[in-house]
């Protein structure tokens, strides 16, 4: 039988029993009391959260009563980073006061971005007659679809008064759906917290007080704009909301800024008027964007743009002339101007302008042309900075000293340049100008290499064709196709030499004078 076990044992038992429920009661009431401690500690957080949500209302209160010198120091300190760096807030420290000051108010369109270029058009209500409608008929009827799929049109409507903005962006909703639907259009408008109070400007360079006001908020405007647009494209372009457009004016500016020799230049500019066809790399728009907020209530746009290149390039030490070579390199004008101004009515209350370039309603070199990205190369000895690449950019005339016989011009594409028809591919090169007329090139062949020359050839003799064959052939492979006269030269290049490699001026003889090519252009023929 089984026996039980002795009264010691079970003692034992029961007390080893009762020591581990006296311990689970001790870990329970520890558990009760953390829990408790947690849940007074939640309880806190809310009183405080209560507590802090009414000081946050005290504290608004008096923060709208802070200078915004003061606004900035408390920024300052209660920022954690050790190094303070300076931000828009430095210079525009009101903008701490609400959240959403650089939110626009007013956003329509799709956001679209990975353009090409993106055109800013700031606009603000005239007291006479707006133009903006007018404006962005003019751009985006000169737009091919293909343009217009690689392009934004970004209208800032600079005004705080939110029926007005509300009223303007829904009436270009309605004027361009489809330009707004497909991403082509967008427009914005500023929080009515952006702008600082200018009742307190300094007068300044003989200015009235309301036009130092209306310089300073454009000042402002052109950054706002900025700022929104260097995300989107490659290119930035400053336009004004009172123009009109030359056809084909976007990929003509486009491809100047594509055939400049270098990535050194920092503003092309497309019209001669103001802050009007200006166009920036994306990537050079925060540094203007922070020195025109560093100076926006001193001067107008204009002059801070010329500061800029003015603190870039130029040497305290040489004088002005040598400032203005120098400039000259990062500031870079395209001719003729590809935008007239139209407006009379300026944005400046009472202010009647008749601003026009003169250079828009003159003919373009021979037709409105760029020519195709080249090689530019010469044997000839370059005058000062007259060289052969501006003449090929138009953006100046070349200027050599006397050549001799054998000297040349070469003009090599990046890709071959096709001739086809029935539009023929011409050429036109003048020498000499109004300064120097008699800097002429004389007994000089115009000469064309094509793509495969032996090919061309061969194609030429079994299709019959003796267009490349009636051509006097040089030595290396050029074909004799025209000569200047009386400084000019001029002609069609037959498409049966198919794509050309290069075009190549070749002196004959030695010259008396020196040379100036003023004009280099292949146009399509009329």
């Amino acid at each position: 039988s089984l026996s039980s076990p002795p009264s010691g044992d079970v003692v034992d038992i029961y007390q080893r029993e009762f020591l581990a429920l006296r311990d689970r009661l001790h870990a329970a009431e520890q558990e009760s009391l953390k829990r408790s401690k947690e849940l007074n500690l939640v309880l806190e957080e809310i009183k405080r959260a209560l507590s802090e949500k009414q000081a946050l209302r005290d504290i608004n209160r008096t923060w709208s009563s802070l200078s915004d010198e003061t606004k900035l120091k408390l920024w300052n300190i209660t920022n954690k980073n050790v190094l303070h760096l300076p931000t828009i807030f430095h210079h525009l420290p009101h903008l701490l006061s609400k959240e959403n000051s650089l939110q626009p108010a007013v956003h329509v369109g799709q956001g679209r971005t990975g353009v090409s270029v993106v055109m800013g058009i700031p606009s603000v209500k005239r007291e006479v007659h707006s133009y903006l409608t007018d404006t962005l008929n003019s751009l985006i009827s000169e737009l091919t679809q293909q343009e217009k799929e690689d392009s934004v049109i970004v209208v800032l409507i600079a005004e705080t008064d939110p029926q007005y903005t509300a009223g303007v962006a829904e009436n270009i909703k309605n004027l361009f759906p489809k330009e707004i639907h497909s991403g082509l259009l967008e427009v914005i408008s500023p929080s009515p917290h952006f702008y600082p109070d200018f009742s307190h400007l300094r007068e300044s360079f003989g200015d009235p007080k309301e036009r130092v006001r209306w310089r300073t908020k454009q000042n402002l405007d052109y950054c706002f704009l900025m700022m929104y647009a260097q995300s989107k494209g490659i290119y930035y372009v400053q336009l004004e909301d009172d123009i009109v457009a030359k056809p084909n004016y976007l990929s003509t500016m486009k491809n100047f800024a594509l055939q400049q020799p270098s990535e050194e230049w920092m503003i092309l500019e497309f019209s001669q008027l103001g802050f009007i066809g200006k166009m920036f790399k994306s990537l050079d728009l925060s540094l203007i964007v922070e020195f025109i907020l560093m100076f926006y209530k001193d001067k107008p746009i204009d002059w801070l743009l010329d500061h800029i290149l003015w603190v870039k390039v130029c040497n305290p030490e040489k004088d002005a002339k040598h400032c203005d070579r120098q400039k000259a390199n990062l500031r870079i004008r395209f001719k003729p101007s590809l935008f007239q101004h139209v407006g009379t009515h300026s944005s400046l209350a009472g202010k009647i302008q008749k601003l026009k370039d003169k250079d828009f309603g003159k003919q373009a070199l021979r037709k409105e042309h760029v020519n195709p990205p080249a090689e530019v190369s010469t044997s000839l000895k370059t005058y000062q900075h007259f060289t052969l690449e501006k003449a090929y950019l138009r953006e100046d005339f070349f200027w050599a000293f006397t050549p001799t016989a054998g000297d040349f011009i070469r003009f090599r594409f990046f890709k071959p340049l096709r001739i086809e028809r029935p539009v023929l591919e011409g050429f036109f090169f003048r020498s000499g100008n109004i300064e120097h007329p008699e800097d002429k090139l004389f007994n000089t062949t115009v000469e064309v290499l094509p793509f495969d020359s032996l090919q061309s050839d061969k194609e030429a003799l079994q299709e019959g064709r003796g267009a490349v064959v009636k051509y006097r052939r040089t030595a290396d492979g050029y074909f004799q196709i025209g000569s200047f006269s009386k400084g000019v030269a001029e002609g069609e290049v037959d498409p049966s030499f198919g794509p050309l490699e290069a075009i190549r001026l070749s002196i004959q003889t030695d010259s008396p004078v020196w040379i100036i090519l003023s004009e280099v252009s292949r146009a399509p023929s009329a």
